[in-house]
């Protein structure tokens, strides 16, 4: 009885989820509708093969010529502190699916279970779906320079070979698209990519309202034109600090 009963919630559990997410892909579908479209039957740039193709290859050719510096900074993070040199992040992606993506440790190995304790330190506020600390306390003496040169996301480059993500697109949240307003969806409807408009308009000194309305600037604009310019502004960015922390 005690089984048929644990399998009943199991399924009772299941059931729920999926129509929780079927709610979801109706809102994301209801957000998507209110975007432009050019003609009937058109593939935008952003869910093209093309980009696709093009990003993955790229990806794939920065993973093998940084391979050298990429073994260096592994290195560095095991010799320094205790714990894996890759950190795999649940993130939201294209339509809300969820997915691993992948980042040089920088903080702790027991980091998210600090989280909470440090809530009420977030500089979005302590109810904000971002999470943001200065001089966040959990992060490592290697894993402050790594994120301060954002060399802790050239693994991202592995997310871009396997498809579920773009070197160019909204970043993805940690938080799942359970917790987006309804107005955040639009935002979906892009791969997430490795930069965009957010990193070069401010980077971390965005709120996540703002990056909404640069990720449906960029959604709106779209083009390989755009993402050529994107991709050039961002090591200028990052070289300056500006807005990394």
């Amino acid at each position: 009885m005690e089984r048929l009963a644990k399998d009943a919630d199991v399924e009772a559990l299941a059931l729920h989820n999926k129509r929780r997410n079927q709610a979801l892909r109706e809102k994301i579908d209801k957000a998507i509708e209110d975007l432009p479209r050019e003609r009937p039957g058109y593939c935008p740039w952003i869910l093209s093969r093309r980009k696709r193709y093009i990003d993955a290859s790229l990806a794939a050719l920065g993973l093998l010529i940084l391979s050298p510096a990429l073994l260096a900074i592994a290195l560095l993070i095991k010799l320094t502190s205790k714990g894996p040199v890759l950190f795999v992040q649940q993130r939201t992606g294209f339509r809300g699916r969820r997915f691993g993506m992948y980042k040089f440790r920088t903080m702790v190995v027991n980091a998210e279970e600090l989280k909470e304790s440090l809530r009420h330190l977030n500089k979005h506020g302590p109810h904000s779906v971002d999470f943001k600390v200065d001089k966040d306390p959990r992060i490592t003496s290697i894993g402050r320079w790594l994120r301060c040169t954002s060399l802790d996301e050239l693994p991202n480059l592995i997310n871009v070979v396997k498809g579920q993500m773009r070197l160019v697109g909204p970043r993805p949240t940690s938080f799942d698209a359970l917790r987006y307003q309804d107005h955040h969806l639009v935002r979906l409807n892009a791969y997430p990519g490795i930069t965009g408009l957010w990193q070069i308009s401010g980077r971390s000194n965005v709120d996540f309202d703002e990056r909404v309305l640069l990720d449906l600037a960029y959604i709106s604009k779209q083009s390989p034109w755009l993402d050529f310019k994107i991709l050039l502004k961002t090591p200028i960015k990052v070289i300056s600090g500006h807005g990394a922390g």
